[in-house]
């Protein structure tokens, strides 16, 4: 017996038509929709646990199936968290898989350990053009400009500049990131609400300037790696840019291509 799509209704998929969008979409893409705006909404927050395939599916009114297939691909996206035994999770960046995803500079022996930083500054200001643009502010809008130092093993690797939208991250200060003692995105999770879904980013080799190699302990001009990065939150909204400057001495930067 075919799946019948869910009922109208405040929970229920808008039809094709009404948005002038594709002709067809599948049912689980429609599931997975309304999922992610729950998300969005915060009705389930980083590290609850979400209702069963069970509930879900009386709820939307489809097939466990159809939500199974929802919840699968919103895992895959690291959205939710499968628990054997336990059920599904909304994912946070509190959790050492997650916040390392967005981390990908491995030692060369392999073996990873407590990360170090260290606020040099945290400050609010009219964004300038380039970041405006990343973010889709308008010109003179506030940002908040962050720059910090990583430490490995008690050494300077990765120097950030950062630039956040400033509507979302009022009252950030170089206290806060420095009190805060687990990574940076769920600090922005937990108290701003802001949660980073993806990011772009490009990479490229470039030579130390001055002031960076002062704070990296390299000569001016040793070769670093620049990772330019766009994150993005719910609705594929900009909300960070930053780059960063790699040393790579006796690090390499890590990506898995599917």
């Amino acid at each position: 017996m075919a799946t019948q799509p869910p009922t109208p209704g405040p929970d229920a998929p808008v039809s094709s038509g009404e948005t002038g969008g594709p002709a067809f979409s599948p049912l689980y893409q429609q599931i997975k929709a309304l999922i992610t705006r729950s998300l969005q909404s915060g009705e389930w927050k980083p590290g609850e646990a979400i209702p069963s395939e069970v509930d879900l599916a009386a709820r939307y009114r489809v097939s466990q199936g159809t939500v199974r297939k929802a919840i699968d691909e919103l895992a895959a996206e690291n959205l939710l968290v499968r628990r054997q035994g336990k059920g599904t999770f909304v994912a946070t960046h509190a959790e050492e898989k997650i916040q390392y995803r967005f981390l990908r500079l491995t030692p060369d022996d392999g073996v990873t350990g407590p990360i170090e930083r260290k606020v040099i500054e945290c400050r609010r200001q009219r964004a300038p053009s380039e970041v405006a643009r990343a973010l889709d502010l308008k010109a003179g809008d506030a940002a908040v400009q962050i720059r910090r130092l990583l430490y490995f093993r008690a050494r300077p690797v990765v120097l950030d500049d950062i630039w956040l939208h400033g509507t979302l991250f009022k009252g950030l200060t170089a206290e806060r990131l420095t009190d805060y003692r687990g990574p940076m995105y769920a600090l922005f999770e937990q108290e701003f609400g802001v949660r980073m879904i993806r990011a772009e980013e490009k990479l490229r080799a470039v030579g130390a300037d001055a002031p960076a190699a002062e704070l990296l302990q390299v000569a001016p001009g040793y070769p670093l790696l620049s990772v330019e990065r766009l994150s993005y939150t719910y609705g594929d909204k900009p909300v960070e840019f930053r780059r960063g400057l790699y040393n790579t001495a006796s690090h390499f930067y890590r990506n898995e291509l599917q």
